[in-house]
């Protein structure tokens, strides 16, 4: 069914711009637009509902500006650990208060269906169900499940008939490839209101943010092509297109927020390699028949465990693998996981280490445990129901959880202030969504970040390139990736592994490292004063 529409009234509707009809859904989203424009106020009626909950200034601004500004519909890109969850919660209570939101589906990573679940139900009143069975998508209002299980028969169809009221994605950079079957189920999915939250939107390039906002502002950049095309013009363009993408995104920056924050206090542990270790390692060097990169990797492998470096040399079934192998096998226990495990014995609380492997994950558990210490992994890999019981576990009984970086995606450990780096990742956007998870929205007490480093070895060369370097990332951090993607370089994890493997000494890739960075920081200026002048 065709309705006329009246201009004046849907002016804020996208869809509905230059059109003199559509069909019934869109008017209705266009009504309800109008309806939620003129309940606007000065403040959250939410809040008066809410007098447990006590959301920063940064949160507020956030749900307002969803509100008032984008409509419902909006993608939340805070830094991670400010608390997007919270700013969700506000704007879809704020809308069922008003009568404008009733059916809600919630997806999110497996990990976090129970964490969502809890949220809804105790910080907001709202009663949010975890899927279980088939008859749940019509039987409950608010329904939270994971996309992997949406996305599949018969859910799928049955999710694809109801017509809801709001939409919440969350770790949504998932969605970021709009060729994948996540991405088109959800641009099916049929709701008035549509929140995407994701902590690392400008890791992407902008053609990957351009599906994220067709999702919740479909339209806005016009077509992908054109967009594209608009991207290889000129700087003042550019910059103007990525403004564009601002009025259908919040970002805020911990630093930029007037919280006050917990202390962070980071402290380095040094070990140092046996004789026979040290010589094992040093031998990596001379295998000629390996590429630059490849030793690198072989490299960080060994500085991580006997285990990890293992599993690399056991993909090759070579009698060279063979016998470096049988060589593993002769030395004796790790030194930088002896000096971690006496390091967590003296510090007595409970602490979060984070791993590159898994191979080093169960070395790591298994030496815990052997000398008396409760230890328990999670990954990736693990099912819902799995991760929940570790995460449980860790929570009242554990003292220690050894993770990798995907397993921990979207976590809220606040209740932990200790965390271990074992393994330092290349990119220092990485170590600080690692922070995140106990530096944040929540954290009481001051926390505390320990780098476990070896001397004379990779560990060191990325300890003493990059992370003593941090001061001068100041500013372009979030934006690394970003930034070297606009000039042509690729991302800054390739760029990490070619300075390091292609360079003559340590002197020669700290030059190249702080060239990258000026390039680095010097677009960023030429974008803010494009921007400043615009």
């Amino acid at each position: 069914m065709k309705v006329q529409i009246n201009q004046h009234l849907v002016s804020e509707c996208q869809e509905l711009k230059e059109q003199t009809s559509c069909d019934w859904r869109t008017f209705k989203q266009a009504c309800q637009i109008t309806k939620m424009k003129s309940t606007q106020g000065e403040r959250l009626a939410s809040l008066s509902f809410l007098p447990e909950l006590q959301p920063m200034p940064h949160q507020k601004e956030a749900a307002e500006k969803v509100l008032h500004e984008m409509h419902g519909r909006a993608i939340l890109a805070d830094e991670v650990g400010l608390g997007k969850t919270i700013e969700a919660g506000l704007i879809l209570k704020e809308l069922m208060i008003k009568g404008l939101v009733k059916k809600v589906l919630i997806l999110t990573p497996s990990s976090l269906i129970r964490q969502w679940e809890q949220e809804m139900n105790q910080k907001f009143y709202i009663p949010a169900r975890a899927k279980h069975r088939s008859y749940d998508w019509t039987l409950y209002e608010v329904v939270v499940t994971s996309i992997d299980l949406a996305k599949k028969s018969p859910h799928q169809e049955e999710i694809l008939q109801q017509d809801y009221d709001m939409l919440i994605v969350d770790e949504a950079h998932r969605l970021k490839n709009s060729q994948t079957k996540n991405y088109q189920f959800v641009k099916k999915i049929k709701a008035t209101y549509c929140l995407l939250l994701t902590a690392t939107p400008i890791q992407n390039k902008l053609d990957e943010i351009y599906n994220l906002v067709q999702i919740v502002r479909p339209g806005l950049l016009g077509e992908k092509k054109a967009f594209k095309q608009q991207l290889k013009k000129d700087p003042e363009t550019q910059e103007a297109m990525k403004q564009l993408i601002q009025t259908s995104m919040v970002r805020n920056l911990r630093k930029e927020t007037q919280n006050q924050w917990t202390e962070r206090n980071i402290e380095t542990i040094y070990a140092q390699f046996s004789d026979e270790e040290q010589a094992f390692y040093n031998s990596i060097d001379n295998e000629q028949s390996n590429h630059a990169l490849t030793q690198l990797t072989m490299k960080r492998g060994f500085c991580s465990s006997r285990e990890a470096c293992f599993q690399m040399l056991a993909k090759n079934q070579t009698q060279h693998a063979i016998d470096r192998i049988n060589e593993l096998k002769e030395l004796p226990q790790h030194a930088k996981a002896i000096q971690m495990m006496n390091f967590v014995k003296e510090l007595g609380e409970k602490c979060i280490i984070f791993t590159e492997y898994k191979a080093t994950q169960i070395y790591l558990q298994w030496l815990l445990h052997q000398h008396g210490l409760l230890a328990v992994t999670y990954n990736g890999d693990f099912r819902k129901s799995k991760k929940q019981w570790m995460l449980h576990l860790f929570e009242t009984k554990a003292d220690v959880l050894i993770t990798t970086d995907a397993g921990a995606e979207g976590l809220n450990l606040q209740h932990c202030r200790n965390m271990i780096h074992y393994d330092l990742p290349w990119n220092p956007m990485k170590l600080e969504q690692r922070i995140g998870r106990i530096h944040r929205y929540g954290q009481t007490r001051n926390v505390q970040i320990f780098y476990m480093i070896l001397k004379n070895t990779v560990d060191e060369k990325i300890l003493n390139l990059l992370y003593d370097k941090l001061d001068l990332f100041e500013g372009v951090v979030g934006e690394l990736d970003q930034i070297l993607s606009d000039i042509g370089v690729g991302n800054f994890e390739d760029e990490m592994k070619e300075i390091l493997s292609e360079s003559a000494s340590d002197q020669e890739a700290s030059i190249k490292l702080d060239n990258l960075i000026e390039v680095a920081k010097s677009h960023q200026s030429e974008r803010k004063a494009i921007n400043e002048t615009s």
